[in-house]
């Protein structure tokens, strides 16, 4: 073995190898001057261990593996070629027999075949050098000023042709390209593309980390799909699983007759609600795997962020178990995987410094976007879950009763700069049985439009980065189902079509108002106006941008119309509607709201104050114009 090769593995095994994915898995190599392949794989309790493929017949006598160090195998082969397929033949400890994909495939045959593909990934030509270079420059301090608004897309169902096989990669880099950038949206978030055997779980149970799913196409559509994605100017974040795995024959699960990528203890080993796999932390092969394969995606397919899926149970030994182990300090805290999450965005940082590392975590665990050196896990983003269930569990009340449960609006305030936040409406919330966004709004069929528009005004308004599950966008009535297309012909009707030209004016007045996201660590950016009026069920805020330009949002959350509502402002001026829920283009009652002129009658902590009409069911943005002469302001 080459002192290089030493080094690698030494790395490797400590858990610090962060470009693994270049040593093990299947590469072109050269041997005694002859062209092939070369195959390694970690499976440290196998007995004997080989390779089979297309190119020799699948026979297990054919090519034998031998060992090269701490538990890693290696073969090379003249006669596999690109395009082949193989496998890994080992024999466990107890002498059964078993085959494997390969968990470092980049690639792998359509179902049921469960091989992976001899293929390339190198020599992509790239055309988004320019817009890297101007996120990485920027990098992570520049990320949390700039307006971040996601689409979340499954892309098996987002448009399907008419006999419903899914798009293409190709066929969704134009389509979708040309939508999220009328639509106003700056980035895309892709439910997990590493392989898996079960369109059912939506990705969420990878078999294939390294491999994006064949049902789209080959890793360079993928890399096409990406490139055309940056050359719009939409960033792709990625959602990623390293909480668990199935228990797929071919895949991770006792990958060498044993307990090898995940835990040994059977009382700890799987999670009780998914009966999934969980990873050993505590093993720097698996962490090393895994934080590989986060960089991998940066890497080689130039995404732009990974979202975290399943937190918490990553950092809860007790998560949903009525008894569990305690760590070394008596304590409920996953420790080892504490210490992954940290090394796996100082990885990802340091591949790519703009990077979007976002946890999905739902738990009050503490500084889970603060940097390592102070205590935190280093994230950049957390999903907003209290946020979420709060504004939801608000919205479904009647309207006429929600002065009850006014403190669902107000409360996230109270730990809204805890963390960087994301707010999202993702496609857990229109599934099994939740019912869709607009279905859970209450009233008649005009009325939960009304309260729709709402909803999103509200999310526009509030501190923190904003996510929408597909559909959401034009009110799609049915629950998601991953097995057809979104319900696009709604499009034809009145409201449907009104819905989205709403959430397109909102993205875009978003984009264009600094005040709504360029300043929302801190309070400097946000300001009451009127919190706690839980009688009318009313809110006004302010946000504020770091040169001091302001947005004001008034929200009516009830079907009463409010005249002559007074409330503080800021300063002197008109006060003037900008963007109105209300709207008849977006299929409100279309009532012109006038301008508001600020007076000098004082109201609550303001010098200033001014009345307002609402109209039912109304949210309106302001903005502040101040007259030409100073001397006739009153």
């Amino acid at each position: 073995m080459s002192q290089n090769a030493a080094h690698i593995l030494e790395a490797f095994h400590s858990g610090e190898a962060d470009h693994i994915y270049t040593f093990l898995g299947c590469h072109k190599a050269h041997k005694d001057g002859r062209e092939g392949f070369v195959f390694r794989v970690w499976a440290p309790r196998a007995q004997t261990v080989s390779v089979i493929g297309d190119f020799n017949f699948w026979n297990e006598e054919d090519l034998p593996m031998h060992p090269i160090g701490g538990g890693v195998w290696e073969a090379f082969s003249v006669y596999a070629k690109a395009g082949g397929a193989y496998k890994y033949c080992l024999t466990g400890q107890s002498g059964a027999r078993f085959h494997k994909t390969d968990p470092y495939a980049v690639y792998c045959r359509p179902l049921p075949d469960k091989s992976g593909v001899i293929w390339e990934t190198d020599g992509f030509v790239w055309h988004d050098d320019v817009y890297r270079r101007r996120l990485a420059a920027k990098g992570t301090a520049g990320q949390l000023k700039r307006p971040i608004n996601i689409y979340e897309l499954h892309l098996g169902s987002w448009r399907t042709h008419p006999d419903g096989t899914p798009y293409s990669y190709t066929e969704l880099a134009d389509a979708l390209a040309e939508y999220l950038t009328d639509m106003h949206y700056t980035h895309v978030e892709l439910m997990p593309l590493g392989e898996y055997p079960y369109d059912g779980s939506w990705g969420y149970q990878v078999t294939g980390y390294y491999a994006p799913t064949f049902r789209y196409g080959t890793p360079q559509d993928f890399m096409r799909f990406v490139d055309r994605l940056h050359e719009a100017g939409i960033g792709v974040i990625l959602d990623w699983v390293p909480a668990h795995f199935p228990k797929d024959a071919h895949g991770l699960y006792e990958f060498d007759g044993s307990c090898c990528y995940e835990l040994s203890d059977p009382e700890m080993n799987e999670h009780p609600d998914w009966t999934t796999r969980i990873f050993d932390y505590g093993k720097g092969e698996v962490c090393s795997f895994l934080v590989s394969n986060a960089v991998y995606w940066l890497e080689r397919y130039h995404v732009d962020g990974i979202r975290v899926d399943a937190v918490a149970s990553m950092l809860y030994l007790d998560y949903n178990r009525p008894h569990y182990k305690p760590n070394r300090f008596g304590g409920k805290e996953n420790l080892e995987a504490i210490d992954f999450l940290r090394a796996l965005n100082r990885a990802a940082f340091a591949e790519n410094p703009a990077a979007l590392m976002i946890a999905e975590e739902s738990t009050a665990f503490p500084m889970i976007t603060k940097p390592d050196y102070d205590g935190g896990l280093g994230f950049l983003y957390k999903w907003n879950m209290g946020w979420m269930n709060d504004i939801l569990n608000y919205m479904a009340q009647d309207p006429l009763f929600r002065k009850g449960c006014h403190h669902f609006l107000t409360f996230s305030m109270s730990y809204a700069f805890s963390e960087n936040f994301i707010l999202p409406l993702s496609h857990d919330e229109v599934v099994h049985g939740k019912r869709s966004l607009v279905d859970r709004m209450p009233g008649d069929y005009d009325a939960k439009f009304a309260n729709l528009r709402l909803l999103y005004a509200f999310m526009m308004a509030h501190p923190g980065k904003k996510l929408s599950f597909m559909g959401n966008e034009f009110a799609q009535f049915g629950e998601w189902n991953y097995q057809k297309e979104l319900d696009w012909m709604l499009l034809g009707y009145d409201r449907h079509r009104q819905m989205r030209d709403y959430v397109r004016a909102l993205n875009a007045f978003y984009l264009a108002e600094r005040p709504l996201w360029e300043n929302e660590c801190g309070w400097d950016g946000f300001r009451w106006i009127q919190p706690d009026d839980c009688d009318n069920s009313v809110i006004a805020l302010r946000r504020i941008d770091r040169k001091g330009h302001e947005v004001i949002v008034l929200i009516n959350f009830c079907p009463v119309r409010r005249e002559a509502y007074r409330i503080g402002l800021p300063k002197g001026g008109y006060y003037v509607p900008v963007l109105n829920s209300d709207d008849a283009a977006f299929g409100g009652s279309g009532e012109e709201l006038p301008p508001v002129r600020a007076k000098k009658i004082p109201w609550g902590d303001h010098a200033w104050s001014g009345t307002f009409t609402l109209p039912p069911l109304c949210a309106v943005y302001y903005k502040i114009r101040r007259p030409k002469n100073p001397a006739k302001r009153q």
